[in-house]
Protein backbone atom coordinates (compact mmCIF):
# COMPACT_ATOMS: atom_id res chain seq x y z
CA UNK A 1 0.00 0.00 0.00
CA UNK A 2 2.26 2.83 1.44
CA UNK A 3 4.91 1.10 -0.24
CA UNK A 4 3.98 2.88 -3.82
CA UNK A 5 3.52 6.23 -4.59
CA UNK A 6 -0.11 7.30 -4.44
CA UNK A 7 -2.60 7.92 -7.49
CA UNK A 8 -4.00 11.57 -8.05
CA UNK A 9 -7.33 9.19 -7.94
CA UNK A 10 -7.33 6.76 -5.09
CA UNK A 11 -9.91 7.64 -2.27
CA UNK A 12 -10.16 6.65 1.18
CA UNK A 13 -12.23 3.92 -0.01
CA UNK A 14 -10.38 2.95 -3.55
CA UNK A 15 -8.82 -0.68 -3.30
CA UNK A 16 -5.10 1.09 -2.29
CA UNK A 17 -6.84 2.55 1.08
CA UNK A 18 -10.20 0.63 1.93
CA UNK A 19 -8.85 -1.73 4.72
CA UNK A 20 -7.03 0.72 6.14
CA UNK A 21 -9.94 3.01 6.52
CA UNK A 22 -11.60 0.49 7.49
CA UNK A 23 -9.94 -1.10 9.97
CA UNK A 24 -8.93 2.45 11.49
CA UNK A 25 -12.47 3.45 11.79
CA UNK A 26 -14.49 0.22 12.80
CA UNK A 27 -11.79 0.17 16.09
CA UNK A 28 -12.30 3.29 16.90
CA UNK A 29 -16.28 2.77 16.78
CA UNK A 30 -15.78 0.16 19.12
CA UNK A 31 -13.51 2.14 21.48
CA UNK A 32 -16.01 4.55 21.36
CA UNK A 33 -19.22 2.32 21.58
CA UNK A 34 -17.34 0.77 24.89
CA UNK A 35 -16.98 4.13 26.37
CA UNK A 36 -20.62 5.60 26.02
CA UNK A 37 -21.91 1.79 27.13
CA UNK A 38 -19.63 1.80 30.28
CA UNK A 39 -21.61 5.42 31.30
CA UNK A 40 -24.66 4.09 30.56
CA UNK A 41 -24.66 0.45 32.76
CA UNK A 42 -22.26 1.79 35.75
CA UNK A 43 -25.22 1.86 37.50
CA UNK A 44 -26.65 -1.04 37.60
CA UNK A 45 -22.84 -2.83 37.70
CA UNK A 46 -22.29 -1.28 40.92
CA UNK A 47 -25.23 -2.67 41.90
CA UNK A 48 -24.36 -5.99 41.06
CA UNK A 49 -20.57 -6.08 42.30
CA UNK A 50 -20.81 -3.65 45.33
CA UNK A 51 -24.12 -3.42 46.45
CA UNK A 52 -24.97 0.10 45.35
CA UNK A 53 -21.61 1.35 47.25
CA UNK A 54 -20.65 4.04 45.02
CA UNK A 55 -17.01 3.86 46.76
CA UNK A 56 -15.21 2.83 43.08
CA UNK A 57 -17.62 4.24 40.74
CA UNK A 58 -15.56 7.09 39.71
CA UNK A 59 -12.71 5.09 39.74
CA UNK A 60 -14.08 3.00 36.95
CA UNK A 61 -13.63 5.98 34.75
CA UNK A 62 -10.77 7.96 36.26
CA UNK A 63 -8.35 4.41 35.96
CA UNK A 64 -9.24 4.39 32.31
CA UNK A 65 -8.36 7.92 31.94
CA UNK A 66 -4.98 7.83 33.42
CA UNK A 67 -3.94 4.40 32.51
CA UNK A 68 -4.56 6.35 28.57
CA UNK A 69 -1.97 8.72 29.37
CA UNK A 70 0.59 5.82 29.90
CA UNK A 71 -1.12 3.82 26.91
CA UNK A 72 -0.58 6.73 24.59
CA UNK A 73 3.20 7.67 26.09
CA UNK A 74 4.24 3.95 25.82
CA UNK A 75 2.77 3.85 22.10
CA UNK A 76 4.62 6.63 20.66
CA UNK A 77 7.74 5.28 21.96
CA UNK A 78 7.18 1.98 20.27
CA UNK A 79 6.25 3.52 17.20
CA UNK A 80 9.34 5.65 17.07
CA UNK A 81 11.85 2.47 17.43
CA UNK A 82 9.65 0.36 15.07
CA UNK A 83 6.89 -0.35 12.94
CA UNK A 84 3.09 0.07 13.53
CA UNK A 85 2.09 -3.12 14.23
CA UNK A 86 3.30 -3.97 17.15
CA UNK A 87 2.28 -1.20 19.04
CA UNK A 88 -1.64 -1.76 17.42
CA UNK A 89 -1.53 -5.41 18.14
CA UNK A 90 -0.51 -4.69 21.62
CA UNK A 91 -2.83 -1.85 22.15
CA UNK A 92 -5.83 -3.99 21.12
CA UNK A 93 -4.77 -6.77 22.76
CA UNK A 94 -4.83 -5.25 25.96
CA UNK A 95 -8.10 -3.42 25.07
CA UNK A 96 -9.54 -7.20 24.88
CA UNK A 97 -8.34 -8.52 27.89
CA UNK A 98 -9.47 -5.70 29.70
CA UNK A 99 -12.89 -6.41 28.30
CA UNK A 100 -12.77 -9.93 29.50
CA UNK A 101 -11.63 -8.62 32.92
CA UNK A 102 -14.46 -6.25 33.44
CA UNK A 103 -17.26 -8.93 31.40
CA UNK A 104 -15.98 -11.54 34.23
CA UNK A 105 -15.19 -8.78 37.04
CA UNK A 106 -16.64 -10.61 40.70
CA UNK A 107 -15.94 -7.20 42.53
CA UNK A 108 -15.59 -3.74 41.70
CA UNK A 109 -11.87 -3.55 42.22
CA UNK A 110 -11.44 -6.10 39.51
CA UNK A 111 -13.64 -3.87 37.60
CA UNK A 112 -11.31 -1.10 37.86
CA UNK A 113 -8.42 -3.29 37.16
CA UNK A 114 -10.15 -4.74 34.05
CA UNK A 115 -10.49 -1.02 33.45
CA UNK A 116 -6.74 -0.09 33.88
CA UNK A 117 -5.86 -2.45 31.06
CA UNK A 118 -8.87 -0.71 28.56
CA UNK A 119 -7.09 2.50 29.28
CA UNK A 120 -3.72 1.51 28.49
CA UNK A 121 -4.77 -0.12 25.22
CA UNK A 122 -6.96 2.55 24.26
CA UNK A 123 -4.54 4.60 24.64
CA UNK A 124 -2.28 3.46 21.79
CA UNK A 125 -4.88 3.37 19.45
CA UNK A 126 -4.93 7.28 18.67
CA UNK A 127 -1.35 7.20 18.25
CA UNK A 128 -1.08 4.25 15.72
CA UNK A 129 -4.05 5.87 13.61
CA UNK A 130 -2.26 9.46 13.50
CA UNK A 131 1.00 7.67 12.19
CA UNK A 132 -0.24 5.30 9.70
CA UNK A 133 -2.49 8.47 8.37
CA UNK A 134 1.15 10.23 7.88
CA UNK A 135 2.62 7.93 6.38
CA UNK A 136 0.47 6.22 4.31
CA UNK A 137 -2.32 8.77 3.11
CA UNK A 138 -1.32 11.64 0.59
CA UNK A 139 -1.72 15.13 2.00
CA UNK A 140 -5.05 15.49 -0.33
CA UNK A 141 -6.47 12.65 2.01
CA UNK A 142 -5.57 12.70 5.54
CA UNK A 143 -8.18 16.09 6.37
CA UNK A 144 -10.89 13.84 4.97
CA UNK A 145 -9.62 10.61 7.32
CA UNK A 146 -9.46 12.88 9.96
CA UNK A 147 -13.26 13.47 9.33
CA UNK A 148 -14.06 10.51 8.61
CA UNK A 149 -12.56 8.98 11.62
CA UNK A 150 -14.33 11.36 13.94
CA UNK A 151 -17.97 10.42 12.40
CA UNK A 152 -16.96 7.28 14.39
CA UNK A 153 -18.33 8.28 17.24
CA UNK A 154 -21.90 9.30 15.69
CA UNK A 155 -23.14 6.03 15.42
CA UNK A 156 -22.22 4.71 18.82
CA UNK A 157 -23.83 7.60 19.94
CA UNK A 158 -26.75 7.02 18.28
CA UNK A 159 -27.34 3.62 19.36
CA UNK A 160 -24.40 2.75 21.61
CA UNK A 161 -26.04 3.86 24.80
CA UNK A 162 -29.37 2.68 23.80
CA UNK A 163 -28.31 -1.03 22.55
CA UNK A 164 -26.02 -0.90 26.04
CA UNK A 165 -28.80 -0.33 28.50
CA UNK A 166 -31.20 -2.86 26.51
CA UNK A 167 -28.65 -5.50 26.47
CA UNK A 168 -28.47 -5.14 30.34
CA UNK A 169 -31.90 -4.98 31.51
CA UNK A 170 -33.15 -7.32 28.91
CA UNK A 171 -29.83 -9.93 29.56
CA UNK A 172 -27.26 -9.18 31.56
CA UNK A 173 -24.57 -6.48 32.11
CA UNK A 174 -21.66 -8.66 31.32
CA UNK A 175 -22.45 -9.26 28.08
CA UNK A 176 -21.65 -5.66 27.44
CA UNK A 177 -18.17 -6.40 27.88
CA UNK A 178 -18.05 -8.94 26.34
CA UNK A 179 -20.24 -8.73 23.45
CA UNK A 180 -17.22 -6.54 21.68
CA UNK A 181 -14.65 -9.13 21.47
CA UNK A 182 -15.41 -10.44 18.20
CA UNK A 183 -16.42 -7.11 16.93
CA UNK A 184 -12.42 -6.13 18.12
CA UNK A 185 -11.24 -9.50 16.21
CA UNK A 186 -12.33 -8.19 12.74
CA UNK A 187 -11.19 -4.85 13.34
CA UNK A 188 -7.75 -6.55 13.50
CA UNK A 189 -8.11 -8.73 10.72
CA UNK A 190 -9.00 -5.59 8.50
CA UNK A 191 -6.33 -3.37 10.05
CA UNK A 192 -3.40 -5.35 10.52
CA UNK A 193 -2.32 -6.39 6.91
CA UNK A 194 -2.88 -2.27 5.68
CA UNK A 195 -0.58 -1.30 9.14
CA UNK A 196 2.10 -4.21 8.41
CA UNK A 197 2.40 -2.45 4.98
CA UNK A 198 3.02 0.98 6.08
CA UNK A 199 6.97 1.27 6.42
CA UNK A 200 8.78 3.31 9.13
CA UNK A 201 9.65 6.84 8.57
CA UNK A 202 12.68 7.58 6.05
CA UNK A 203 13.61 11.15 8.25
CA UNK A 204 15.95 8.88 10.39
CA UNK A 205 17.46 12.67 12.07
CA UNK A 206 13.87 13.57 12.46
CA UNK A 207 12.70 10.34 13.70
CA UNK A 208 16.33 10.27 16.05
CA UNK A 209 15.37 13.89 17.48
CA UNK A 210 11.72 12.63 18.08
CA UNK A 211 13.05 9.82 19.85
CA UNK A 212 14.81 11.22 22.21
CA UNK A 213 12.17 13.98 22.76
CA UNK A 214 9.87 11.12 23.73
CA UNK A 215 12.17 9.18 26.21
CA UNK A 216 12.33 12.53 27.68
CA UNK A 217 8.49 13.00 27.63
CA UNK A 218 7.49 9.49 29.15
CA UNK A 219 9.09 9.52 32.48
CA UNK A 220 7.45 13.30 32.86
CA UNK A 221 4.26 11.07 31.67
CA UNK A 222 4.67 8.51 34.29
CA UNK A 223 4.99 11.30 37.04
CA UNK A 224 2.07 13.27 36.17
CA UNK A 225 -0.10 10.42 35.98
CA UNK A 226 0.94 9.06 39.43
CA UNK A 227 0.58 12.32 40.93
CA UNK A 228 -2.68 12.55 38.95
CA UNK A 229 -3.58 9.22 40.16
CA UNK A 230 -2.78 9.87 44.08
CA UNK A 231 -4.80 13.25 43.72
CA UNK A 232 -7.85 11.42 43.05
CA UNK A 233 -6.98 8.75 45.11
CA UNK A 234 -7.05 11.23 48.01
CA UNK A 235 -10.51 13.16 46.69
CA UNK A 236 -12.18 9.35 46.80
CA UNK A 237 -11.44 8.79 50.25
CA UNK A 238 -13.02 11.86 50.73
CA UNK A 239 -11.26 12.26 54.42
CA UNK A 240 -9.09 14.34 56.29
CA UNK A 241 -6.68 11.23 56.18
CA UNK A 242 -5.47 9.76 54.14
CA UNK A 243 -7.00 11.89 51.81
CA UNK A 244 -5.73 15.30 52.42
CA UNK A 245 -1.87 14.03 52.44
CA UNK A 246 -2.64 12.03 48.80
CA UNK A 247 -4.22 15.00 47.17
CA UNK A 248 -1.07 17.62 48.75
CA UNK A 249 1.14 14.94 47.26
CA UNK A 250 -0.32 14.45 43.99
CA UNK A 251 -0.43 17.81 43.38
CA UNK A 252 3.35 18.06 44.26
CA UNK A 253 4.15 15.75 42.04
CA UNK A 254 1.82 16.11 38.88
CA UNK A 255 1.73 20.00 38.55
CA UNK A 256 5.65 20.45 37.72
CA UNK A 257 5.58 17.12 35.60
CA UNK A 258 2.39 19.25 33.96
CA UNK A 259 4.11 22.71 33.67
CA UNK A 260 6.69 20.97 31.72
CA UNK A 261 4.15 18.82 29.36
CA UNK A 262 2.65 21.85 27.81
CA UNK A 263 3.49 25.10 26.88
CA UNK A 264 5.18 28.02 29.05
CA UNK A 265 2.04 29.81 30.56
CA UNK A 266 -0.46 27.34 30.39
CA UNK A 267 -0.62 27.20 34.31
CA UNK A 268 -1.27 31.18 34.31
CA UNK A 269 -3.56 31.15 31.54
CA UNK A 270 -1.18 33.02 29.21
CA UNK A 271 -2.56 34.79 26.02
CA UNK A 272 -3.11 32.87 23.17
CA UNK A 273 -1.29 28.93 22.92
CA UNK A 274 -0.82 28.99 26.55
CA UNK A 275 -4.72 29.81 27.50
CA UNK A 276 -6.18 27.56 24.69
CA UNK A 277 -4.66 24.44 26.28
CA UNK A 278 -5.22 25.10 30.08
CA UNK A 279 -9.18 25.92 28.81
CA UNK A 280 -9.37 22.75 26.84
CA UNK A 281 -8.62 20.85 30.81
CA UNK A 282 -11.33 23.11 32.18
CA UNK A 283 -13.55 22.57 29.34
CA UNK A 284 -13.80 18.53 29.52
CA UNK A 285 -13.45 19.21 33.51
CA UNK A 286 -16.54 20.74 33.67
CA UNK A 287 -18.46 18.62 31.04
CA UNK A 288 -17.33 15.42 32.45
CA UNK A 289 -17.40 16.16 36.10
CA UNK A 290 -21.73 15.66 35.21
CA UNK A 291 -21.26 13.47 32.21
CA UNK A 292 -20.05 10.53 33.96
CA UNK A 293 -23.08 10.61 36.72
CA UNK A 294 -25.93 11.63 33.77
CA UNK A 295 -26.96 7.82 34.39
CA UNK A 296 -26.55 7.55 38.09
CA UNK A 297 -29.00 10.43 38.84
CA UNK A 298 -31.36 8.86 35.99
CA UNK A 299 -31.47 5.45 37.17
CA UNK A 300 -31.00 5.75 40.68
CA UNK A 301 -32.31 8.95 41.87
CA UNK A 302 -35.30 9.21 39.49
CA UNK A 303 -35.71 5.34 39.33
CA UNK A 304 -35.17 5.28 35.27
CA UNK A 305 -34.43 2.23 33.43
CA UNK A 306 -30.83 2.00 31.64
CA UNK A 307 -32.56 2.90 28.11
CA UNK A 308 -33.64 6.53 29.26
CA UNK A 309 -29.92 7.24 30.43
CA UNK A 310 -28.62 6.36 26.75
CA UNK A 311 -31.25 8.39 25.08
CA UNK A 312 -29.31 11.50 27.43
CA UNK A 313 -26.32 10.54 26.90
CA UNK A 314 -27.24 10.17 22.94
CA UNK A 315 -28.78 13.24 22.66
CA UNK A 316 -26.05 14.84 24.33
CA UNK A 317 -23.67 12.94 20.86
CA UNK A 318 -25.70 14.21 18.88
CA UNK A 319 -26.50 17.88 20.02
CA UNK A 320 -22.57 17.74 20.16
CA UNK A 321 -22.10 16.87 16.75
CA UNK A 322 -24.28 19.88 15.78
CA UNK A 323 -22.61 22.37 17.29
CA UNK A 324 -19.20 21.13 16.00
CA UNK A 325 -20.78 21.73 12.30
CA UNK A 326 -22.12 25.25 13.47
CA UNK A 327 -19.08 26.66 14.70
CA UNK A 328 -16.96 25.30 11.52
CA UNK A 329 -18.90 27.37 9.63
CA UNK A 330 -18.79 30.46 11.63
CA UNK A 331 -15.07 30.35 13.34
CA UNK A 332 -13.83 31.46 9.64
CA UNK A 333 -15.59 35.04 9.99
CA UNK A 334 -15.53 35.39 13.91
CA UNK A 335 -12.71 34.16 15.41
CA UNK A 336 -12.65 31.28 18.17
CA UNK A 337 -12.99 33.74 21.26
CA UNK A 338 -16.65 34.13 20.85
CA UNK A 339 -17.51 30.40 20.09
CA UNK A 340 -15.56 29.06 23.07
CA UNK A 341 -17.98 31.71 25.72
CA UNK A 342 -20.71 30.91 24.11
CA UNK A 343 -19.48 27.11 24.79
CA UNK A 344 -18.96 27.44 28.27
CA UNK A 345 -22.05 29.60 28.42
CA UNK A 346 -24.03 26.98 27.00
CA UNK A 347 -22.39 24.10 28.90
CA UNK A 348 -22.63 25.71 32.51
CA UNK A 349 -26.14 26.53 31.56
CA UNK A 350 -26.84 23.11 30.53
CA UNK A 351 -25.45 21.08 33.33
CA UNK A 352 -27.35 23.98 35.79
CA UNK A 353 -30.44 23.20 33.93
CA UNK A 354 -29.82 19.32 33.90
CA UNK A 355 -29.54 19.53 38.14
CA UNK A 356 -33.49 20.26 37.93
CA UNK A 357 -33.81 16.76 37.29
CA UNK A 358 -32.62 15.63 40.95
CA UNK A 359 -36.40 17.06 42.39
CA UNK A 360 -39.06 14.43 41.47
CA UNK A 361 -41.36 17.08 40.25
CA UNK A 362 -39.58 18.00 37.39
CA UNK A 363 -40.32 15.46 34.33
CA UNK A 364 -37.31 13.19 33.05
CA UNK A 365 -37.89 14.67 30.00
CA UNK A 366 -36.00 17.92 31.37
CA UNK A 367 -33.21 16.15 31.65
CA UNK A 368 -33.25 14.55 28.30
CA UNK A 369 -33.05 17.92 26.74
CA UNK A 370 -30.87 20.12 29.04
CA UNK A 371 -28.27 17.73 28.71
CA UNK A 372 -28.35 17.83 25.26
CA UNK A 373 -27.82 21.72 25.80
CA UNK A 374 -24.83 20.96 27.59
CA UNK A 375 -23.43 18.59 25.00
CA UNK A 376 -24.20 21.39 22.36
CA UNK A 377 -21.85 23.72 24.29
CA UNK A 378 -19.24 21.28 23.78
CA UNK A 379 -19.85 21.22 20.15
CA UNK A 380 -19.56 25.30 19.81
CA UNK A 381 -16.62 25.55 22.43
CA UNK A 382 -14.25 22.08 21.68
CA UNK A 383 -12.70 22.34 18.34
CA UNK A 384 -12.11 26.04 18.55
CA UNK A 385 -9.77 25.16 20.77
CA UNK A 386 -7.87 22.87 18.75
CA UNK A 387 -7.52 25.39 16.32
CA UNK A 388 -6.23 27.80 17.97
CA UNK A 389 -3.30 25.52 19.28
CA UNK A 390 -2.52 24.63 15.78
CA UNK A 391 -2.35 28.17 14.22
CA UNK A 392 -0.95 29.55 17.00
CA UNK A 393 1.87 27.33 17.72
CA UNK A 394 5.06 27.39 15.45
CA UNK A 395 5.86 24.70 13.09
CA UNK A 396 8.84 23.49 15.62
CA UNK A 397 6.54 23.23 18.07
CA UNK A 398 3.64 21.70 17.06
CA UNK A 399 3.68 18.10 17.99
CA UNK A 400 4.76 19.19 20.86
CA UNK A 401 2.08 21.94 21.20
CA UNK A 402 -0.75 19.80 20.67
CA UNK A 403 0.16 17.25 23.06
CA UNK A 404 0.20 19.78 25.78
CA UNK A 405 -3.31 20.40 24.55
CA UNK A 406 -4.72 16.49 24.91
CA UNK A 407 -2.59 16.36 27.99
CA UNK A 408 -5.02 18.84 29.33
CA UNK A 409 -7.97 17.35 27.83
CA UNK A 410 -7.29 14.17 29.60
CA UNK A 411 -6.55 15.24 32.52
CA UNK A 412 -9.79 17.56 32.85
CA UNK A 413 -11.88 14.63 31.96
CA UNK A 414 -10.16 12.83 34.74
CA UNK A 415 -10.18 15.27 37.34
CA UNK A 416 -13.62 15.97 36.46
CA UNK A 417 -15.03 12.59 37.18
CA UNK A 418 -12.68 12.21 39.89
CA UNK A 419 -14.18 15.15 41.88
CA UNK A 420 -17.70 14.26 40.88
CA UNK A 421 -16.94 10.66 42.36
CA UNK A 422 -15.56 11.78 45.61
CA UNK A 423 -18.69 14.44 46.28
CA UNK A 424 -20.81 11.25 45.79
CA UNK A 425 -18.85 8.89 47.81
CA UNK A 426 -18.48 11.88 50.75
CA UNK A 427 -21.84 12.17 50.47
CA UNK A 428 -23.21 8.77 50.74
CA UNK A 429 -20.41 8.22 53.62
CA UNK A 430 -21.83 11.18 55.79
CA UNK A 431 -25.74 9.44 55.36
CA UNK A 432 -27.22 11.93 53.22
CA UNK A 433 -29.55 11.68 50.14
CA UNK A 434 -28.20 10.55 46.88
CA UNK A 435 -29.60 13.68 45.29
CA UNK A 436 -26.98 15.83 47.73
CA UNK A 437 -23.63 14.47 46.21
CA UNK A 438 -25.51 14.86 42.88
CA UNK A 439 -25.84 18.00 43.25
CA UNK A 440 -22.66 19.22 44.73
CA UNK A 441 -21.19 17.53 41.72
CA UNK A 442 -23.08 19.42 39.04
CA UNK A 443 -22.37 22.57 40.67
CA UNK A 444 -19.01 22.29 40.47
CA UNK A 445 -19.45 21.56 36.95
CA UNK A 446 -20.69 24.78 36.52
CA UNK A 447 -18.72 26.99 38.46
CA UNK A 448 -15.71 25.23 36.37
CA UNK A 449 -17.78 26.45 33.08
CA UNK A 450 -17.80 29.72 34.64
CA UNK A 451 -14.17 29.74 34.98
CA UNK A 452 -13.63 28.63 31.31
CA UNK A 453 -16.14 31.65 30.57
CA UNK A 454 -14.18 34.69 32.46
CA UNK A 455 -10.79 33.17 30.66
CA UNK A 456 -12.04 32.68 27.52
CA UNK A 457 -11.01 36.43 26.80
CA UNK A 458 -7.24 35.65 26.63
CA UNK A 459 -7.85 33.68 23.27
CA UNK A 460 -7.38 35.74 20.00
CA UNK A 461 -10.15 37.74 18.81
CA UNK A 462 -9.92 35.91 15.01
CA UNK A 463 -9.12 33.13 13.43
CA UNK A 464 -7.94 32.85 9.49
CA UNK A 465 -8.89 29.22 9.21
CA UNK A 466 -11.66 27.26 9.43
CA UNK A 467 -12.24 24.07 12.27
CA UNK A 468 -12.90 20.77 10.59
CA UNK A 469 -16.16 19.37 12.25
CA UNK A 470 -15.71 16.82 15.18
CA UNK A 471 -18.15 15.04 16.75
CA UNK A 472 -16.24 12.77 19.12
CA UNK A 473 -12.84 14.38 17.82
CA UNK A 474 -9.66 11.89 17.49
CA UNK A 475 -7.68 15.17 16.45
CA UNK A 476 -4.41 15.26 14.38
CA UNK A 477 -1.57 15.47 16.13
CA UNK A 478 0.09 17.92 12.79
CA UNK A 479 -1.61 18.71 9.89
CA UNK A 480 1.86 17.03 8.44
CA UNK A 481 0.58 13.38 9.89
CA UNK A 482 3.44 12.77 12.11
CA UNK A 483 2.40 11.93 15.96
CA UNK A 484 2.35 13.75 18.87
CA UNK A 485 4.23 11.34 20.97
CA UNK A 486 4.99 13.87 23.85
CA UNK A 487 2.80 11.99 26.09
CA UNK A 488 -0.99 11.65 25.49
CA UNK A 489 -4.03 11.73 23.12
CA UNK A 490 -7.56 12.40 23.61
CA UNK A 491 -9.40 9.08 24.46
CA UNK A 492 -13.27 10.18 23.47
CA UNK A 493 -15.50 9.79 25.99
CA UNK A 494 -13.45 7.37 28.18
CA UNK A 495 -13.24 7.82 28.39
CA UNK A 496 -12.18 11.74 27.25
CA UNK A 497 -13.14 13.21 25.04
CA UNK A 498 -15.68 13.10 22.85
Amino acid sequence: MAQHPPTESAGLWSPRYRSLTIGLVLTITLVASEALAVSTIMPIVAEDLAGGDRTLYGWVFSSFILASLVGIAAAGVMIDRGSLTRPYLLGLGLFSVGLVVGGLAPSMPVLVGGRVLQGLGAGAIPAVAYVAIGRALPERLRAQMFATMSTAWVLPGLLGPFIAGLVAELFHWRLVFLGLLPLIAIAAVMAVPAIRAIPASTAVAREHDVAIDARRRLPLALILTLGAGLAIAGLTDASLWPGIPLIVVGLAIGIPAFARLTPPGTLRAARGLPAAVLLRGILTFAFFCADAYVALAFQEWRGTTAIVAGIALTAATLSWTSGAWIQARLIGRIGPRPLVRTGFLVVGLGILSFSLVLSPQVPVWVGIVTWAVAGLGMGFSYSPLSLTVLREASPETQGASTAGLQLSDVLGTAFGTGVGGALIASGARSGAEEWVGLAATFAVGVVAAGIGLSLAGRLPRAGHATAPAHARPIEAPELAGEPAIAGVGPVSRGEPTR
